[in-house]
């Protein structure tokens, strides 16, 4: 997706603030969000893809100025009215009612099952390799260059890395694809490779670092073989 959610690259955020000393939770209701994501995906109303890109249905505004777990509750929202889990005027009508007593104790529930699967969750991940009979279409030492295109559905091709070249330094394997599995068409694993770009390939001479270099793990189907430069052309 083309937005304010892709904000890899971009300039004029202002620095990262890193709070010393900072908690693990800022707020009680953070923890709710958290176990929001282990739960619902137990429940099979999203994957991590599809997770990331009910995060995207978010208005720019509200993603940019809201807090980091709002987003997962946004997402979790999102997926559950979708599948009739929620009735969004009872969400309201709970939602008000907890804003007018915020001291009344939320619902509680035993599931020793549930307790134990967001327990793994939370400690192991979610591997996300598939195995695939696919040959890889490249090899390290090739180079590529990210493709230029830009899907209108979710997308883990980062706006900064499209159109750019650069230099196959690690091969991984198949793992799921995201472009398919984040729009609700399956696992459809591709290979995936570092991809090392320099500086100046990414930002411009002007503007780089000097004799940088930026690692990016890229799905196969977003990436070309690179243009030969024609002989005696710089590269």
């Amino acid at each position: 997706m083309n937005g304010v959610h892709d904000l890899g690259g971009t300039d004029g955020l202002g620095p990262v603030v890193v709070e010393e000393n900072e908690p693990v939770w800022h707020a009680e209701w953070e923890k709710a969000a958290f176990a929001l994501f282990a739960t619902n995906f137990r429940a099979g109303l999203f994957n991590v893809d599809m997770f990331r890109s009910g995060i995207e249905q978010m208005h720019p505004a509200h993603y940019l100025l809201s807090p980091y777990y709002e987003h997962w509750v946004h997402t979790a929202e999102h997926y559950a009215v979708k599948a009739g889990v929620i009735d969004p005027t009872e969400l309201e009508e709970k939602t008000k009612y907890y804003l007018e007593h915020p001291d009344e104790p939320l619902p509680e529930r035993t599931d020793p099952d549930l307790l134990a699967f967001v327990d793994a969750a939370v400690k192991g991940g979610a591997p996300a390799r598939r195995e695939s009979d696919a040959a890889p279409a490249f090899q390290v030492g090739d180079r590529v260059t990210v493709t230029l295109d830009s899907p209108r559905e979710h997308t883990r091709k980062a706006r900064y890395t499209r159109g750019k070249t650069g230099v196959v330094e690690q091969t991984h394997g198949t793992f799921i694809y995201p472009d398919s599995a984040g729009n609700g068409r399956g696992d459809d694993p591709k290979h995936v490779y570092t991809v090392k770009f320099t500086n100046d390939e990414l930002w411009g001479a002007d503007n780089a670092e000097p004799n940088g270099v930026v690692y990016f793990d890229v799905w196969e189907p977003y990436l070309v073989p690179a243009q030969v430069p024609a002989e005696g052309a710089a590269r």
